[in-house]
């Protein structure tokens, strides 16, 4: 007897311009080739992306993806998620998937819901037999702190320890140090259902495509000029004020140094107009520049000599692993699993601590930030190091060859555990 694919529903609530949108595009893409003389057959189900955030489709259409849109869901909770939750669970009916594979928190929620209806409202739950689809969701991040205020925050918390516990067969987290925090500090799920499986990359996407003029011609950089820059979409969790404050303290406190050094914020976002008042307010029009949203981020690497990281909450920064790829040194907010992708832990500094790939702060610590930007911008040899030892992490470690090769062994042993597929 011949068994069918596998088949897998992969849900997001929106495919805008961030690391969860090339991290499904990857797997939905690279799982349809055969996998441990198993086929995979994945569907990828998407809402809609708000004007002021950025539309990434494109990165899904480049790579053969095209996804099943249900346009009322979006980031924002509102009445009509019910619609998507009974859109989603006639989706399930009709194609009938071995898995349900959600990610981020919209999506996480609605998803489940869906896959637990489509699970129990059959006739064969009568004699003890749902239907046999295992349910998987993956943390990118979290909404636990640092979006919301502390009553909804809570209530987040309540939610996604219900959802883990009666809608979830596994959990992802991206990093050790999320899965400490979200199953061990706010107590979501039982330690059984956490599988560790790290971000991987295309390491070769830059040469994708043709590229586009860099930074350093397209801002006429001189030869002797340093390069920072910091990528992500402007919303409060990414805290660019930090990063703002701390080049306006490093400009008073190496002056020479600051006259050859720019500063580049990659991206856009709802933010755009109070951070271009706030460079304007600290003087830093000439040594700042907003690019926008650009599809050549990954090319742009090349040209920074420190990419920074300023957010007050994160999973693991696709940002910084896409920078390390490129050989760049990272100065980063501890947050999330930063600390799991820099390496072994070198000397403490005055409020900054550095690492194998780079340097990291405690969070909201502007004072401690600028020590670590002026620290790799005056050590050329030691940020070239951590560079390189950086390149060979990513390349050895967080490779989408070794990321599809991990999520297509969960699910083999997830359809295991099922009745056998005819």
């Amino acid at each position: 007897m011949s068994l069918r694919p596998i088949r897998i529903i992969r849900i997001i609530d929106r495919l805008n311009i961030g690391g969860p949108t090339k991290h499904v595009t990857w797997l939905t893409a690279g799982l349809a080739r055969e996998q441990f003389e198993t086929t995979f057959e994945t569907i990828l189900i998407s809402g809609t992306v708000p004007p002021h955030e950025g539309d990434m489709s494109w990165f899904a259409t480049q790579a053969g993806v095209t996804p099943l849109v249900i346009k009322e869901m979006s980031r924002e909770i509102g009445v009509r998620d019910a619609l998507v939750v009974f859109k989603l669970w006639r989706l399930f009916r009709q194609i009938k998937p071995d898995i349900v594979h959600t990610h981020k928190a919209k999506a996480g929620a609605a998803g489940r819901l869906a896959a637990w209806l489509y699970r129990w409202l059959t006739l064969s739950t009568l004699w003890g037999r749902p239907h046999s689809c295992r349910v998987v969701h993956t943390f990118h991040g979290h909404i636990f702190h640092g979006y919301y205020g502390a009553v909804k925050s809570k209530l987040f918390v309540v939610i996604e320890r219900a959802l883990a516990r009666w809608f979830s067969h596994r959990i992802i987290t991206i990093s050790e140090q999320q899965r400490r925090e979200i199953n061990e500090t706010f107590g979501v799920g039982h330690p059984a259902q956490f599988h560790v499986i790290p971000l991987g990359i295309d390491c070769d996407e830059r040469f994708a495509r043709p590229r586009a003029p860099g930074l350093r011609a397209e801002y006429q950089l001189n030869d002797d000029e340093l390069a920072v820059g910091i990528v992500g979409r402007l919303c409060a969790v990414k805290n660019h004020a930090l990063f703002l404050q701390a080049v306006a303290q490093f400009q008073q406190l190496a002056p020479e140094l600051a006259r050859r050094t720019r500063f580049f914020i990659i991206g856009d976002g709802e933010l755009r107009e109070a951070l271009a008042a706030q460079v304007q307010t600290l003087g830093l029009t000439e040594r700042v520049a907003f690019t926008g949203f650009r599809q050549d981020v990954a090319a742009l690497y090349a040209d920074l000599d420190v990419v920074a990281l300023s957010s007050v909450n994160e999973g693991t920064p696709l940002t910084l692993i896409e920078a390390m790829n490129s050989g760049c040194a990272v100065l980063a907010t501890e947050v999330g699993g930063v600390v799991d992708i820099l390496g072994a832990r070198g000397e403490r500094q005055d409020g900054w601590q550095v690492w194998q790939h780079g340097v990291t702060v405690e969070t909201g610590d502007v004072a401690a930030f600028t020590r670590g930007l002026i620290y790799l911008l005056t050590q050329p040899e030691a940020r070239s190091a951590m560079g390189l030892r950086g390149q060979s992490f990513v390349r050895q470690r967080l490779s989408r060859e070794r990321l599809l090769n991990d999520i297509g062994e969960l699910y083999r042993e997830l359809v295991a555990e099922n009745v056998p597929r005819a």
